[in-house]
């Protein structure tokens, strides 16, 4: 039973931290607009990347865009995972980092 229990308590110490770990990482959102579909992922993809470059965050995992080709205007959101940088990397703007 005693064994059992320092199990439980090695769990939840792990679980805690690894919660902290991710604790500064948040999804962010971008939306892009213009008359063509293509157009519109390039506002939205680089939308998010200047949001996240601005936020001070490094963005983890693929980038979701879905666009909606309803009226005139076709419109795109796109989402990413990003987290805090812990050292931040020389930029010159968000797409020229050393």
């Amino acid at each position: 039973m005693r064994s059992l229990k320092l199990g439980f308590a090695t769990i939840a110490v792990v679980f805690a931290l690894s919660a902290t770990a991710q604790a500064d990482c948040v999804k962010i959102g971008a939306v892009g607009q213009a008359v063509t579909h293509d157009i519109a992922v390039l506002f939205s993809t680089h939308g998010l990347a200047n949001v996240i470059y601005g936020q001070g965050r490094v963005g983890k995992g693929p980038v979701h865009t879905k666009c909606d080709d309803a009226s005139a205007m076709t419109t795109c959101h796109s989402s990413q995972m990003a987290c805090k940088v812990t050292t931040p990397k020389p930029c010159i703007g968000a797409w020229l980092c050393l």
